[in-house]
């Protein structure tokens, strides 16, 4: 069993900030300093479907993100409209932190918390004999882009099924083609993306964009995707507007 105490879980974000942070400053030795910004925003999407899996209906899904350069963190949320939650008052909710850091020839790494309202925010110790869970499922990801090509990795580095669902050692892998507007995908995973927890393809479908134009200065970006998840075999169709 993996236990994730507090002084871990502290280990984990801080040894993952501090990596991303060397590589931050080896690249800016070479080049000019970057510009640091805050860019806070809003989704607004039909539903929330995740790799294949439907958690709500009708989202908000907010976002605040600290960047320079090729060095990202921020915090995302989504809150259901449709009281799909435990709490049915309230909608189903998610809050993540996150880190990441993008280099300019195509690869992303980073580190991603999985938080659920409805759960205690510092309950970190996994001990399942005695009925505690992390609240948290932490999570590793990577990511290569070459030209229209696109491929993702995720693993989920601690257990967590009475909070986040993480079974610990979950995998999650998609490829994408980009098309102009349009992006192919296919993904696939096991523990919490799969009905039995063994490797399954759960997320096949295409997305696209455009920008709706309000005014000579002003558009609103539109997204949307048509999904199959083979193995629960249930077929979404989403559409968001971003602010």
């Amino acid at each position: 069993m993996t236990n994730i105490t507090p002084t871990k879980y502290l280990k984990y974000m801080i040894a993952s900030m501090f990596m991303i942070l060397c590589i931050l400053q080896i690249q800016s030795s070479s080049v000019q300093a970057q510009e640091v910004s805050v860019r806070p925003g809003v989704d607004f999407y039909s539903a929330y479907i995740w790799r294949g899996v439907a958690y709500s209906g009708p989202s908000i899904q907010p976002y605040i993100e600290l960047s320079s350069g090729g060095f990202a963190i921020g915090a995302w949320g989504s809150q259901g409209m449709d009281g799909s939650s435990a709490n049915k008052s309230v909608g189903f909710q998610e809050m993540d932190l996150y880190v990441s850091y993008s280099f300019d020839f195509g690869l992303s790494l980073g580190v991603t918390d999985y938080y659920y309202p409805g759960t205690p925010y510092f309950s970190y110790k996994s001990d399942p004999d005695n009925g505690d869970f992390s609240s948290h499922a932490i999570e590793l990801n990577g990511s290569y882009t070459i030209e229209n090509l696109s491929f993702a990795a995720n693993y989920i580095v601690n257990e967590s099924p009475g909070g986040a669902g993480s079974a610990g050692g979950d995998v999650y892998y998609q490829l994408g083609y980009a098309a102009g507007a349009a992006e192919l995908f296919v993904g696939g995973g096991d523990g919490w993306h799969s009905t039995d927890g063994d490797v399954k393809i759960v997320n096949v479908g295409i997305g696209a964009s455009k920008e709706i134009e309000i005014t000579d200065t002003f558009s609103l970006p539109l997204s949307g995707a048509a999904i199959l998840n083979p193995d629960t075999e249930q077929f979404y169709i989403v559409v968001g507007l971003s602010l």
